[in-house]
This record gives structure tokens, C-alpha cells and sequence, in this order.
């Protein structure tokens, strides 16, 4: 069987194409064959079906849809229920995209090694599969999210196709398809250089310079910028008259043992050595995902570029913090996954803590963030800081890149990673004091709301199976106490014990000395997270947060915690501010202005499952007289 996304959504058997109708049916086959073979969870195809507004019987049409498609392509294709989703099992067929993506490899590779007819005729291969643009018979929400990085694409192959004519000496034949591209997309520079390239060795050299200052023109106006690389040094070739082409042997015929043949080569300005695909590190989307709409709200609206050009030109850098399980990394893989079709040049990752919970060091990072820009850092500069930290910054000042740092330790880590250019956005996951690195956007990620920790908990172990129990569900969910580790934990041990009831793991959560110790499943666990996470703090911290242990979950002020800690009052506030710093404890969330009382006392508390773990440790904790004495 094949399968087309490569213009509409189609499915042939032998030929002959399969009447699907609609485009949610079309929708669901999209998305199912562009996550090969993963599993799709119900709440995304909710997203891709209905958008934000999906029907009180979603789940039931989702289920429709699905037995639909088995109908019409069994037996060559499964469609198979896999919690908390669907996924699709295509065996020994054929996916355009796949194919797609081999001819476009193999092309870039072939250009890279200065075989241009070989490059040539596998990238126009590779265009060949194209059938007008991706994706055009689904919904508008999954056509917005992955229809611009598959156009994105092709125009990258069609600009690495152009490169290795215009290496071949056919400028006189691509100079009309390339007058129409760069009409078509008059942003991207590489096009426009090209165009420049083979307008100068048609001996149209006054057309060339139109060219350039146009470019200038509408960089200017629509993104309040110069001309890069590309435009700039191929303006100066023109200007210098070293934008010739002479001929070389032909890599590709001594290859295979024929005749060597003439073939040109670029001499100046079209690269005999092609960036490689953009990089792509992200870690995988989180399959449930639930809440947060206002934070990716904002998110949106740091990351991705808008039209105000003063605005452009600024890094954009956004902080994440919030206590150890809260979400901070999933909120940022989730930013990142949802908006990365804005930053063509590519996705940058890095985890900045080691196995063992210790800080990386930043040379190491940096040497593998360049392999992935395709620089390779030989071994006489990779220990010097200063010099990565240039080159990284060179390699990045013009790219249009999106960095995700998880887990950053300090500003002397983090410093050196971020990169200069404005055209790039970077999102770090850490704690309240790398705002000092970072600048002044810092977005703070609390626990969930019941609702959406009931919807995270029923997207792991499934709506039905909690609906069966709804008081023994609403104990899970208070027990977690809106802390997405512990919910996913929880759900993951129903999941993978289908013997086991809600209200069984309900009656086990039930007792506090032994919550945390239930909070642990495979890799997921609690217990070893929040001791992660105070490692970071210093000793004295330790103790402290233990003796405030006494104050329970009520909100205190720093007076009470003066009484309790037998300190000054502006000493204490100085410890509780540091714990706040670490999310330790969290300021109190009121009516009026968060963290404010009525009284207008500056108020704190502990996080139910950290005043857990803060009580475990035996300290000299304050007897029943102070404690009355602390209020």
C-alpha cells in the first residue's frame, strides 16, 4: 500500500486510490503515519481534530473514525489502541515522506562530496514526489502545525538542487525558475544569491546588483534587518568579478569508472561545502500533556517572531522555573514542539545535569551543540571556553535557531550557551537566580489545578477507567497535590497494573509517612527528585526547611518563622527568600496581589508533598510553646 502526505493525504492500494472522506478522516491518517509508528494520544488528535473546542463526544468520534480507517485499509495496515492513543503499523508499505527524506539525505550528501549530477538528479527526485503542497485535505490545526516545516523543506532541496546546477554551469537554464522562486519567496537570501549568481554569469550584471539592493529592501521592511552571509558576500563577488565557475573532473564519473567528464565548480560564493540538514534535538513530545494553556500563551508570544521589528532585533530568552516536578521540562518540550516550524535553521537541546545530579561542564556541551551545526571542534581547542564560546557564537549570529537548556546549574554555566543572534529564541529550564543570565522574562510554572491534574491523570490510564471511581480519583488527585511527576507516576503504575483498582493505590497514598515511598515507579520517582533537588542547596537550607516543617501546610510570614527558627525577623525573611529563590517554598497565592495578605505580611508555604520529604529528616524541631507562640 502507499501513502501520500506529500500533497493531499491519499492512501493507493495497488494503484488505486482508497476513498477516504473528509478531512478529519484525512486528518486522523496524517497524523497517525507522521508519527511512525508512535503512539498518537487521544488528546492530540482532539487538538488536530477540534482545536481548542473539541465536542463533549470526542472520544467517541475519535473511536468512529478510527474503526472507519481499519475498514478500508486492513489487512495491509493495522491501526492499533495503545493507552493513551493510537498508533498505526504500516508494514511493508510505502510512505512518500520516508522516501522524501532518503533521496533528500542522499542528495545533500552527494552535493557535500562534490558529485553534482548525482546531487542533482537525486534531489530532483525527491522534488518529483512532491503533488502540490503538504498536507492540503486535513483540518486547518494540523495543516498550521506541520504543514510549514515540510514547505520549509522543500524549499531547502530546491535550493540544494539549484546549487548543484549552477555547479554543473546551467546557469543560463535555472535563471527563469529562479527569477519565479525568488518572487515566490522573496526572504530567502540563499534563493536570491543564486539568482544573483546566475544573472552575473549570464553577463546580466546590473540585473544581479537589482537583485541584491530589492533583497536589502524587503529584509529591511518586513523583518527590520540587514542582509546575511549569503546576500552579502555574493553582492561583494559581483562587485569583485570573482563569481566565475571553472571546470574540475567529474567526481561522480571517476566514481563509477567512467570517462571523466567537464563539470564546473563554484569558486566563491556557492558553497562546495553545504550546511547539512538543520539540526533536531528535542526530545520527543510529551504524549500526555494537559493544563498550561496560559503559560504556552506566553510562551507563544516570547518565541515566536512578530512583526514589530524593535522587538526583533532583541534576544529572546525565557526562564522556567518552578519546584523539582512540576513540569518546567515538559512545558519547554511541549513550547518547543508546538512552535519550532518558526525556526528553519534548526532545534538545539541540551541537559545540563549528569546522571549523578552534578553540573555540567559547558566546553563538552558546546563541542557537541557545534557537531550539531556541523562545525567539528578539533581536540587542541576543545577545552578553551573562550574560543567554543566565539566560534559557537559565529556559527549562530545569523541563524534562525530554537534552544532548549534543561536543568541549568549556575550563570557560569549557562552564560556561555546562549546565543547572540535575535533571530534565535532560548528557553532554560532552572532555578529563580539565573534570571541574572537570562534577563528579566522569567516565567514561574506552579502545580496544576484539580481539573487539569484529573485530565493528566485520565490521559495516562484512561477516562473510563476513573470514571468507574470518581471518589477514589478525586483522592489520587488530592494526594498528588497538582505535581505532574506524582500524577504521572501514579498513572503509570495503574496503567502497567490493570489488576489494580483507583481506590487500592488511593488507600495506599492515603498515609503521609508513606506517600513518597508510593510515589515511585520504573525511572519515575518522587522521592529521589525532591533529594536531587535539594542537593543543589546548601546545608544550611537542609535545616532549615526541615524546622519549618513544624508550620504544616497553612501560609506563615517571616515573623513566625523568626519564632520558629529563633532569628531575627529581617534574617529569617532573608532564608525564606532563598528557599523561595530555590522553589523550596512558594510565596502564597491570595485574592489580591500573589504572595501578599490581608494584613499586607508577605506570606509562604510548603508544597504538600515537600513538607513530606522536609519532615523526614530528625532535627531539633520547636516544642509546642513556641509553636503557639509562632501562631
Amino acid at each position: 500500500m502507499d501513502f501520500h502526505l506529500l500533497g493531499p493525504v491519499e492512501a493507493r492500494r495497488e494503484g488505486q486510490r482508497i476513498a477516504i472522506s473528509g478531512a478529519k478522516m484525512h486528518t486522523l491518517l496524517a497524523a497517525l503515519l507522521l508519527a511512525r509508528g508512535r503512539v498518537v494520544p487521544d488528546s492530540r488528535l482532539s487538538s488536530l481534530l477540534w482545536g481548542a473546542n473539541p465536542p463533549a463526544t470526542m472520544h467517541a468520534q475519535i473511536y468512529t473514525y478510527v474503526s472507519r480507517l481499519r475498514k478500508l485499509l486492513e489487512p495491509e495496515v493495522c491501526l492499533e489502541r495503545r493507552s493513551p492513543g493510537y498508533a498505526i503499523v504500516t508494514a511493508g508499505s510505502r510512505l512518500d515522506v520516508v522516501e522524501y527524506e532518503r533521496l533528500d539525505r542522499l542528495g545533500r550528501q552527494a552535493l557535500q562530496e562534490r558529485r553534482y549530477d548525482e546531487a542533482g538528479t537525486l534531489l530532483r527526485n525527491a522534488l518529483d514526489l512532491w503533488r502540490g503542497p503538504a498536507l492540503a485535505n486535513v483540518t486547518e490545526f494540523l495543516a498550521d502545525e506541520e504543514a510549514p516545516q515540510w514547505q520549509e523543506g522543500r524549499a531547502a532541496t530546491l535550493e540544494n538542487r539549484l546549487e548543484a546546477d549552477l555547479a554543473l554551469g546551467r546557469h543560463q537554464q535555472v535563471t527563469a525558475e529562479l527569477t519565479r522562486l525568488v518572487a515566490e519567496f522573496p526572504l530567502r537570501e540563499r534563493m536570491r544569491a543564486q539568482l544573483m549568481t546566475a544573472l552575473y554569469r549570464c553577463g546580466r550584471q546590473a540585473e544581479a546588483f537589482q537583485v541584491f539592493h530589492e533583497g536589502r529592501k524587503v529584509l529591511a521592511d518586513e523583518l527590520g534587518v540587514d542582509p546575511g552571509t549569503d546576500l552579502t558576500e555574493t553582492h561583494q563577488a559581483v562587485l569583485c568579478g570573482s563569481l566565475g565557475w571553472e571546470a574540475e573532473p567529474d567526481t561522480a564519473a571517476r566514481t563509477l569508472g567512467r570517462p571523466a567528464a567537464v563539470a564546473p565548480v563554484e569558486l566563491t560564493v556557492v558553497r562546495s561545502d553545504p550546511e547539512d540538514r538543520p539540526p533536531a534535538m528535542l526530545p520527543p513530545d510529551i504524549a500526555a500533556f494537559t493544563g498550561r494553556e496560559h503559560e504556552l500563551a506566553v510562551l507563544r508570544e516570547l518565541i515566536v517572531p512578530g512583526p514589530d521589528a524593535a522587538a526583533a532585533r532583541r534576544p529572546r530568552h525565557c526562564l522556567i522555573t518552578g519546584m523539582a516536578g512540576v513540569g518546567k521540562t515538559a512545558l519547554a518540550v511541549r513550547a518547543t514542539h508546538e512552535y519550532q516550524q518558526h525556526f528553519p535553521d534548526g532545534q538545539l537541546y541540551a541537559d545540563l545535569v549528569d546522571r549523578d545530579g552534578s553540573a555540567k561542564d559547558p566546553r563538552p556541551v558546546l563541542v557537541r551543540l557545534l557537531r550539531a551545526l556541523g562545525h567539528e571542534v578539533s581536540e587542541r581547542i576543545s577545552g578553551d571556553l573562550d574560543e567554543l564560546v566565539r566560534i559557537y557564537r559565529t556559527r549562530t549570529a545569523d541563524l534562525r535557531l530554537l534552544v532548549l537548556l534543561d536543568n541549568a546549574a549556575d550563570s557560569d554555566q549557562l552564560a556561555p550557551l546562549l546565543p547572540a543572534s535575535p533571530h534565535s529564541a532560548t528557553l532554560v529550564t532552572g532555578r529563580g537566580h539565573l534570571a541574572v543570565a537570562m534577563g528579566p522574562v522569567n516565567l514561574a510554572v506552579g502545580p496544576l489545578d484539580d481539573r487539569a491534574a484529573f485530565d493528566l491523570l485520565s490521559a495516562i490510564v484512561g477516562a473510563g477507567r476513573l470514571a468507574a471511581d470518581p471518589q477514589a480519583a478525586a483522592q489520587l488527585v488530592r494526594h498528588c497535590a497538582g505535581l505532574p511527576l506524582a500524577l504521572r507516576t501514579v498513572g503509570a503504575k495503574l496503567a502497567s497494573r490493570p489488576h489494580w483498582t483507583p481506590a487500592r493505590l488511593a488507600r495506599r497514598l492515603a498515609d503521609p509517612e508513606g506517600r513518597l515511598r508510593e510515589l515511585s515507579f520504573g525511572d519515575l520517582d518522587v522521592d529521589r527528585t525532591l533529594r536531587d533537588w535539594l542537593r543543589r542547596a546548601d546545608n544550611e537550607s537542609h535545616e532549615v526547611l526541615s524546622k519549618l516543617s513544624v508550620l504544616g501546610e497553612r501560609p506563615f510570614s517571616a515573623a513566625s518563622a523568626a519564632t520558629v527558627l529563633g532569628l531575627p525577623d529581617q534574617r529569617a525573611e532573608d532564608l525564606l527568600e532563598q528557599l523561595a529563590d530555590g522553589s523550596l517554598i512558594e510565596p502564597r497565592r491570595s485574592p489580591g496581589r500573589m504572595g501578599i495578605s490581608g494584613n499586607g505580611a508577605l506570606q509562604y508555604r510548603f508544597h504538600r508533598l515537600v513538607l513530606l520529604y522536609a519532615q523526614a529528616p530528625p532535627v531539633d524541631r520547636p516544642v509546642r510553646a513556641v509553636l503557639a507562640q509562632a501562631g
